[in-house]
């Protein structure tokens, strides 16, 4: 079970119509694993609520990551994850999917933003036509060099493995 101030962060099935009535435009959705919380996820996520009103990060689900990067993944669970996000001031919602994409909450949602890593191209970010087909723009922050979690689990790996 969450803390209490983070439980008014998390969106779910049950409460995002009343979160989302509430919203304050424009709002940015961003979304990605965030294992091992690093600076390049601090300062991705700072410049994504830098764009917009009300922040909410997408969290891919630990099945959802273990589908996506091998039976090792996540190195933090879900829970945990879910907390550290939640507990940054400029991060106004979290949300956690199961899906292998955030495509159906992109589309329920209706963001007014969407970004995604410089690592990606405007046309390959999932969600991109139901953003620019209701008025919305979709951009990308570019990486912080030489900081990734592979670089840190490679690192723990060849220092402690």
């Amino acid at each position: 079970m969450f803390p209490a101030f983070i439980q008014k962060k998390i969106i779910n099935e049950s409460n995002f119509r009343e979160i989302l009535g509430e919203r304050h435009r424009p709002l940015v959705w961003t979304n990605g694993c965030f294992d091992i919380i690093h600076r390049g996820h601090i300062e991705y996520l700072a410049e994504c609520k830098a764009m917009g009103g009300q922040l909410i990060v997408g969290v891919n689900s630990d099945d959802s990551i273990r589908r996506l990067k091998g039976e090792g993944r996540p190195i933090i669970e879900e829970e945990d994850r879910v907390i550290h996000l939640a507990s940054f001031s400029f991060i106004d919602y979290v949300l956690v999917f199961e899906e292998d994409t955030p495509f159906k909450w992109i589309e329920r949602i209706q963001p007014d933003v969407l970004i995604k890593g410089g690592d990606y191209a405007i046309d390959d970010i999932v969600g991109r036509e139901v953003v620019e087909g209701n008025g919305g723009r979709v951009a990308t922050v570019p990486l912080v060099e030489g900081k990734s979690t592979s670089l840190i689990i490679e690192s723990i790996l060849k220092n402690y493995g």
